[in-house]
């Protein structure tokens, strides 16, 4: 990989299919088949997305669920003929990022230091999922936030409570160390 590539991983949006829409309806009116449809639909990705911002398997299956239960109790808010995909990975990202704040002021208030146990991750994932799990927690975030789902350095900011510049310093040295190791496998890397 050079120094000069960024990484980056496109992702395909899909439109809106008719199947969705009538499940999405019909889970509205309190069909549990229909929402039981939806979360086989999309409940591997949001868990996906969750495992790489949080690093923990459990974690991410605990924001899944609080995605779902958010879902129940936001019909009236989701328009049914837009796809329910890009409204769910907002939320999943919203908690995940809750949850690593939270976890951030706990480790801050007890003194300790932010250790994080090398993530294990799927076997499909891609190559870049492999060095991500080199990142810290709060690096691996915003790697992906700002990179993959396409978030922007101010809404970051915003939404981690820190500035614009911060999203950004840390986005770049994280770009930066993971060119590093890219360039050089098999060479030990730096402690976070």
């Amino acid at each position: 990989m050079s120094t000069d590539t960024p990484l980056s991983i496109t992702l395909a949006h899909r439109p809106v299919d008719r199947d969705e829409v009538l499940c999405l309806r019909r889970a509205r009116r309190g069909d549990e088949a229909a929402l039981a449809w939806i979360y086989q639909r999309h409940a591997r990705a949001l868990h996906s997305l969750a495992w790489r911002l949080v690093g923990s398997p459990q974690a991410a299956e605990d924001i899944v669920q609080d995605a779902f239960m958010r879902l129940l109790g936001g019909f009236t808010r989701i328009d049914p003929e837009r796809p329910i995909g890009p409204w769910l990975r907002q939320v999943v990202a919203n908690l995940a990022i809750d949850r690593l704040r939270r976890d951030w002021r706990m480790i801050e208030d007890e003194g300790s230091v932010l250790r994080e146990a090398p993530a294990r991750e799927p076997a499909d994932h891609a190559e870049a999922s492999g060095l991500l799990r080199h990142l810290t927690p709060q690096a691996r975030a915003l790697v992906w936030l700002n990179q993959v789902e396409g978030w922007s350095h101010q809404a970051l900011g915003q939404r981690f409570g820190r500035s614009e510049s911060w999203s950004k310093s840390i986005v770049s040295r994280a770009l930066a160390q993971l060119r590093d190791i890219a360039d050089h496998p098999g060479t030990p890397t730096h402690e976070h």
